[in-house]
C-alpha cells in the first residue's frame, strides 16, 4: 500500500492555485496581498532541493569557493561585490563565534585572490539581540581585520527592533575605523530622514559616512512604515538628496527603473564626483539594468550572499519578495 505524506497537501494545492492563475488569469486581477499569502503558505513544504532551483540565481552556494567564484566573474567585468556570510537571527553565542572566524577567513581569502570586494554583515548574526556588547566585539574583529587589508565592511540594517541597536553599534565602530566601516538604512521607514541627519552630527568629512539606501524588505506595521511603492520612492528620493546634501557617501541600491532614472539625472544635474556615490544591486537580479550603469562608467557594487544558511535565508526572502517566486515559476512552467 501507498502511503501518502498529508503535510506535503498543502504544498500541492497552494502550486497548483498558483500555476492556475499563471495560465488561466491576468496576474494583474490578484491582490498582492493573495500573493504574499499563497507563497507564505507554499514555501515551507518546499523540498529543499526545490527552494534551491529558486535560490541559485541570486545565492553564490554554500561554500566560500563558491563566493570567490562568482566575484572572479563580477570582478571581470568591471562590478565590484559586496559579500555576506549567510546566518542572521541566531539563537547562541557560539554560532555568533562560528560566524566571526568564517567572516575573518573570507577577509583573508579574498585578500589572497585579490578579490575587489568589501563585506556585509548583519548584527544579529552576532548576537546583537542577546548580547549587545558581545556582538559590538565581534564585529569590531571584523572591521578591525578588514582595515588591515585595506577594505570596507558594511553594517546591514535589519527589522525595525534592531534599527536603534544598529545605529548606536555603528556609531561606535565608525569612531575608531572611519574609513572602513558604513551602514544600510531603508526608505520604506519613516524615521530614516531623521537617522540620516542623526549620522550627519557626527560625519567626519574626511571619511564621509557611507550610507546603502535600500528600499527595506522586512515586514512592519504601517505606523512605522511607508506600504505605498509611490510613497516609498518618495521617501527613498527625499532620502537620497538628503544624503547628498550632507557631504555623506550615498550607496544607491535599487533596481527600480524609475529610482535609477532619478539618480542618473540627479548626479548629472549637479555635477556629482564619480567617487562621491556608487550604484548596488543583489546578484541575479537585473543584469541587464546592471550592465548599463557599468557602460555609464559608474562604480556598481553586486550583494553577493553565500553560506550554510542559505536555505533559511531563501525561505525567508522568497516570503518577503513572492515576485521572484512568480517570476521563478513561469520560468520552469513555461518552455522557452
Amino acid at each position: 500500500m501507498i502511503k501518502i505524506n498529508l503535510d506535503f497537501y498543502p504544498f500541492l494545492h497552494q502550486l497548483s492555485v498558483i500555476i492556475w492563475i499563471f495560465f488561466f488569469k491576468d496576474l494583474r486581477f490578484f491582490d498582492e496581498i493573495m500573493i504574499n499569502k499563497l507563497v507564505a503558505n507554499i514555501i515551507p513544504y518546499m523540498p529543499k532541493k526545490m527552494v534551491w532551483i529558486f535560490s541559485k540565481k541570486y545565492i553564490a552556494g554554500a561554500e566560500l569557493e563558491d563566493a570567490i567564484r562568482v566575484s572572479k566573474n563580477l570582478n571581470s567585468s568591471r562590478i565590484k561585490v559586496t559579500l555576506d556570510v549567510l546566518g542572521e537571527f541566531i539563537t547562541t553565542l557560539d554560532e555568533a563565534e562560528k560566524n566571526k572566524v568564517e567572516y575573518l577567513h573570507l577577509i583573508e581569502e579574498t585578500s589572497k585572490s585579490n578579490i575587489d570586494c568589501s563585506y556585509s554583515v548583519k548584527p544579529t548574526s552576532f548576537g546583537l539581540l542577546i548580547d549587545e556588547e558581545y556582538c559590538y566585539l565581534k564585529i569590531r574583529e571584523i572591521v578591525g581585520k578588514a582595515k588591515q587589508n585595506e577594505r570596507f565592511v558594511q553594517i546591514d540594517m535589519e527589522d525595525s527592533k534592531c534599527v536603534d541597536k544598529e545605529l548606536n553599534l555603528y556609531k561606535r565602530l565608525y569612531s575608531e575605523f572611519p574609513g572602513n566601516v558604513g551602514i544600510v538604512l531603508q526608505a520604506y521607514l519613516k524615521r530614516t530622514q531623521d537617522d540620516i541627519k542623526y549620522l550627519n552630527t557626527f560625519n567626519n568629512k574626511s571619511y564621509p559616512i557611507n550610507i546603502r539606501l535600500c528600499k527595506g524588505i522586512y515586514i512592519e506595521p504601517e505606523e512605522i512604515a511607508y506600504k505605498k511603492r509611490s510613497e516609498v520612492n518618495k521617501n527613498y528620493i527625499d532620502c537620497l538628496q538628503l544624503i547628498f546634501n550632507s557631504g555623506m557617501f550615498p550607496a544607491i541600491a535599487t533596481h527600480d527603473k524609475y529610482l535609477l532614472k532619478f539618480a542618473t539625472e540627479y548626479i548629472s544635474e549637479h555635477s556629482i564626483k564619480p567617487d562621491a556615490y556608487e550604484y548596488q544591486m543583489l546578484y541575479g537580479v537585473t543584469p541587464n539594468r546592471r550592465d548599463n550603469i557599468v557602460k555609464s562608467n559608474s562604480t556598481i557594487r553586486v550583494y553577493v550572499p553565500y553560506g550554510q544558511e542559505w536555505f533559511g535565508y531563501s525561505t525567508r526572502r522568497l516570503k518577503e519578495n513572492p515576485m521572484v517566486v512568480t517570476h521563478i515559476l513561469k520560468s520552469l512552467l513555461v518552455p522557452n
